[in-house]
C-alpha cells in the first residue's frame, strides 16, 4: 500500500501573513477607494486623508516597536518567519510603494477639483490681485504667531512636535553672498488652516498654506535671502508604557507618560521632492534617521489636511447621496423606551439605525426618579458627548453613577483623563481600569425600582460609546433586560470596581480568562459536529484575525470539511486557499463609506444555530491583554436578523476584495446582480416598517441542494 503523503505542518512560516505587511495591504485598500473613479471626487480625498491618519499610527506604534527590537538586536521570528529587521525592510518596500501611489492620486484629485469649480492654485498661478492678498494674509495673519529657529544657534536645538508641518530654510546674507548658508526652522502653526480663500472673481481658488510659507518665508528674516526652502513633517514614536501596577496616581502617570511623547525619537522623516541638499543632510543627522526612513512627496505632505476640502459646504455632485440614521427597526412605534426593551430585545444596527436611542436611554435614566444606579464602562467618546453630559445630570440629581474610564485607550489618554476629572467632580465613582489590562468591554447598566422589584436594563455593544463616530462606524447593540445577561453585567461591574474573581457567567465570556478557550471549544465543537450530509459552517465578522492559536483552530476545520467565511477588516494573519491546510476557508475584506467594526461569530453546530457579539477580534491583545466581552443572542427575532447580516456581508460583490494566498487581495469576481453590503442595509433600514424585511441566508456549503430552515 502507498504511502500517505503526510499532512502539511501547521505551524509552517508558509501558513502565515505577517501582521504588519498585512495591516499595510488594509491600507491599501483604503487607498484603492482614493483612487476609484467609481468613488465621488470628495469621498475620494477622504479616503486618500485616511491613508495618511493611518500610517501615522502604524508608524508611530507599530515600526517604533520594531525599531526599538530592531535596536536591541532581537532576532525571534514571528509566525511568518520573519525577524524585527526583515520587516522593516520589507515595511518601508511596501509603505513607499502606497505613498507613492498616494501622492499620484492626490495629485489627480486635486486637478479634478479645479474641473468642477474648486480650484487649489499654485503661487505661480496666482494673479497680481491674489498675490497681494497673499502679502497681506502674511502680514496680518501669520507673522506675529511665528518663531523662526536658527539651527546654528540653539544648543541644543529645541524638539519639535511630531504630525506637525515645519518649514526649513537655507539663509545667506544679502551683502555677503561669499558666506556659507544658515538654516533656520519655522514651525507651521497649527492653528492656521491648511487652505485659504483667495479673492477669486469667479469660483472657488484656494491657496495651501505651505505654499504661502514658501513664497513669503524671505520676509521673516530681514536682511537675509532664502536660497531654498524645504517642507518636512516627523513622526515620533509615541507607544506608551506605563506600569499601573505601581502607579500610586494613574491619572499623573498617563499624562506625564503623553508628555513624553513629544521627545521620543524620530521614526519616519516627511519631506517635499528634490530638497535642498544641505536641508536634508541637516535633517538626517539631526533626526538620526536613515535614507529608508525618508519619505519624498510631491503633491502634499500630511494629506490629512484634506479633510478641510471635504468638510467644505456645496459640491453635493461630487459626495455620496446622505444616508441619513433611521429609527431602530425594533423600536418604531414604541413611546416607551423601558416598555420596549421590557417587552423585546432590541437590536441596534449603526449607522443604518440610530444611535439616538442609547443616549436617550442613558438621558432618561438620569432624569428619573425610579433609577437607582448606572454603572458602564467608556473607552472612546466624543469631544461634547450627550452620554458624559448625561451621566454628569445624573449624578448631580443623587443617582449612583460608576463609570470605568480607560485611560490607557491609545490616542484618547488625555480627552479621557479630562473626562475623568469632570465625572469626580460631579460625583460620580470613576474607576480607571483593571491592573496590567485594558478595559475594552462596552457595557451600560442601569438599576431601576419598578412596582414589582428591582429590574436591569442592560445595552451591550461591539462599538464604543460615541455619538460621532456612531453615524460613522457600522456597529451592533442590543438593549436587553434578559436576566442572565444582566445579572452578569452586574458581576462585571463588581469586578471591575472589587476583589471579585472571574469564578463563573450565565453567559458572559470574558477576556482574557475564558474567551480564547470558548472560541477554540466552539470551533472543535463545529468539527465534531460535521458531517458530509451537512457539513460544519462558521462565518465571523471581525476587524482583526492575528491569534496562532485561533488560525490553527481554524486551519483544523477546514480540513475537517468545515466550512469557514471570514470577514475580516484589516490584519488577516492566516492564509486561506492553501492545499491541504485552507481550502475551505474564504476571507474577504470589505472597505467602503462606513468603516466596518462590529464583531459577529456565528458556528452552526449541527443545525442548533448560535451567534455571539463582542467587543473583541481574534488577535491576541484582545484575548490576552484586555478585558473584553463575549455574550450569545439567544431569542430568535434579533439572531436571525444577525444570520442575515452576515449573509448579506458575504454576498458583497462590489465592495467586497478577497484575500489570496500570496497575502495579496483582489476584488471578488461578480456573478449575478451587484449586492453591495453597506448599500442594502441602508435600503433595508429605510424600507416601511409594515413591509417584511428581505430574508437573507447564510450561503450553502457547495455540497447543500438547499438552505438550512429557519429556526
Amino acid at each position: 500500500m502507498p504511502e500517505k503523503t503526510p499532512k502539511a505542518d501547521l505551524r509552517d512560516a508558509r501558513c502565515y501573513i505577517n501582521r504588519e505587511l498585512s495591516w499595510l495591504e488594509f491600507n491599501n485598500r483604503v487607498l484603492e477607494e482614493g483612487l476609484s473613479a467609481a468613488v465621488p471626487l470628495m469621498e475620494r480625498l477622504k479616503f486618500l486623508a485616511i491613508v495618511s491618519s493611518n500610517l501615522d499610527e502604524f508608524f508611530m506604534i507599530r515600526v517604533a516597536g520594531l525599531k526599538h527590537q530592531a535596536a536591541e538586536k532581537i532576532v525571534h521570528r514571528d509566525p511568518s518567519g520573519l525577524t524585527p529587521a526583515d520587516q522593516l525592510r520589507e515595511i518601508s518596500a511596501l509603505a513607499h510603494r502606497i505613498v507613492e501611489h498616494q501622492d499620484d492620486g492626490i495629485r489627480n484629485a486635486i486637478g479634478k477639483l479645479a474641473e468642477s469649480g474648486l480650484d487649489v492654485a499654485a503661487p505661480a498661478g496666482w494673479t497680481p490681485p491674489e498675490a497681494a492678498f497673499v502679502a497681506r494674509y502674511w502680514t496680518s495673519q501669520v507673522l506675529p504667531i511665528l518663531t523662526p529657529l536658527a539651527v546654528a544657534e540653539l544648543n541644543p536645538f529645541p524638539t519639535l512636535p511630531g504630525r506637525l508641518l515645519n518649514v526649513a530654510v537655507a539663509l545667506q546674507p544679502k551683502e555677503k553672498p561669499e558666506d556659507p548658508a544658515a538654516l533656520a526652522v519655522v514651525a507651521i502653526p497649527s492653528s492656521l488652516p491648511r487652505f485659504v480663500q483667495l479673492p477669486a472673481e469667479k469660483g472657488l481658488r484656494l491657496a495651501r498654506i505651505e505654499d504661502i510659507f514658501h513664497a513669503s518665508i524671505e520676509g521673516l528674516f530681514p536682511g537675509m535671502k532664502a536660497l531654498a526652502s524645504v517642507l518636512f513633517r516627523l513622526t515620533r514614536d509615541a507607544e506608551v508604557s506605563v506600569d499601573d501596577e505601581a502607579a500610586q496616581d494613574l491619572l499623573e502617570v498617563m499624562e506625564q507618560a503623553i508628555r513624553s511623547r513629544r521627545r521620543r525619537g524620530v521614526v519616519r522623516l516627511e519631506i517635499s521632492s528634490n530638497p535642498d541638499p544641505r536641508i536634508l543632510q541637516w535633517l538626517l543627522e539631526w533626526c538620526a534617521v536613515k535614507e529608508e526612513d525618508v519619505y519624498r512627496l510631491d503633491a502634499m505632505l500630511d494629506a490629512t489636511g484634506l479633510m478641510e476640502l471635504v468638510a467644505r459646504p456645496g459640491f453635493a455632485s461630487l459626495r455620496d447621496p446622505p444616508w441619513p440614521p433611521q429609527p431602530a427597526r425594533d423600536l418604531v412605534g414604541a413611546s416607551d423606551l423601558w416598555e420596549a426593551i421590557r417587552d423585546h430585545d432590541v437590536l441596534l444596527f449603526h449607522p443604518y439605525e440610530s444611535f439616538d436611542p442609547v443616549v436617550r436611554l442613558l438621558q432618561d435614566a438620569a432624569d428619573d426618579p425610579t433609577v437607582l444606579a448606572i454603572k458602564q464602562t467608556l473607552y472612546r467618546t466624543s469631544g461634547d458627548s450627550p452620554i458624559i453630559a448625561a451621566l454628569l445630570r445624573a449624578a448631580e440629581k443623587g443617582r449612583q453613577v460608576t463609570v470605568l474610564v480607560e485611560l490607557k485607550a491609545r490616542f484618547e489618554e488625555s480627552r479621557n483623563i479630562s473626562w475623568a476629572r469632570r465625572l469626580e467632580d460631579a460625583g460620580c465613582q470613576v474607576i480607571y481600569g483593571i491592573a496590567a489590562y485594558k478595559t475594552h468591554g462596552k457595557a451600560l447598566l442601569i438599576i431601576r425600582r419598578e412596582p414589582h422589584g428591582i429590574r436591569r436594563y442592560l445595552h451591550l455593544s461591539t462599538g464604543n460609546y460615541n455619538d460621532r463616530t456612531a453615524r460613522l462606524y457600522s456597529d451592533i447593540g442590543l438593549m436587553t433586560c434578559d436576566a442572565d445577561l444582566a445579572a452578569d453585567a452586574s458581576a462585571f461591574f463588581n469586578l471591575l470596581t472589587g476583589y471579585s474573581q472571574d469564578v463563573g457567567w450565565n453567559k458572559f465570556v470574558l477576556a482574557p480568562t475564558g474567551m480564547r478557550q470558548r472560541f477554540l471549544d466552539l470551533i472543535e465543537r463545529e468539527i465534531q459536529a460535521s458531517t458530509p450530509e451537512q457539513p460544519g459552517l462558521i462565518m465571523a465578522k471581525m476587524n482583526s484575525l492575528e491569534d496562532r492559536e485561533i488560525c490553527e483552530a481554524l486551519y483544523v476545520a477546514s480540513r475537517a470539511g468545515v466550512r469557514v467565511q471570514l470577514n475580516v477588516r484589516g490584519i488577516c494573519c492566516l492564509r486561506p486557499g492553501l492545499p491541504d491546510v485552507s481550502e475551505n476557508i474564504e476571507v474577504i475584506s470589505i472597505v467602503d463609506r462606513f468603516l466596518e467594526h462590529a464583531r459577529i461569530y456565528y458556528f452552526r453546530n449541527g443545525g442548533n444555530d448560535e451567534v455571539y457579539l463582542s467587543s473583541a477580534d481574534w488577535m491576541r491583545r484582545n484575548l490576552d491583554r484586555r478585558l473584553e466581552i463575549l455574550f450569545p443572542v439567544t431569542r430568535a427575532a434579533p439572531k436571525r436578523r444577525l444570520m442575515d447580516i452576515l449573509a448579506v456581508y458575504f454576498a458583497d460583490n462590489v465592495k467586497a476584495r478577497a484575500l489570496q494566498p500570496d497575502g495579496t487581495y483582489a476584488r471578488v469576481k461578480r456573478k449575478g446582480r451587484p449586492v453591495r453590503a453597506q448599500e442594502q442595509f441602508y435600503s433595508n433600514a429605510i424600507e416601511p416598517i409594515q413591509r417584511p424585511p428581505t430574508e437573507f441566508r447564510p450561503l450553502m456549503h457547495p455540497g447543500e441542494s438547499k438552505p438550512p430552515a429557519p429556526r
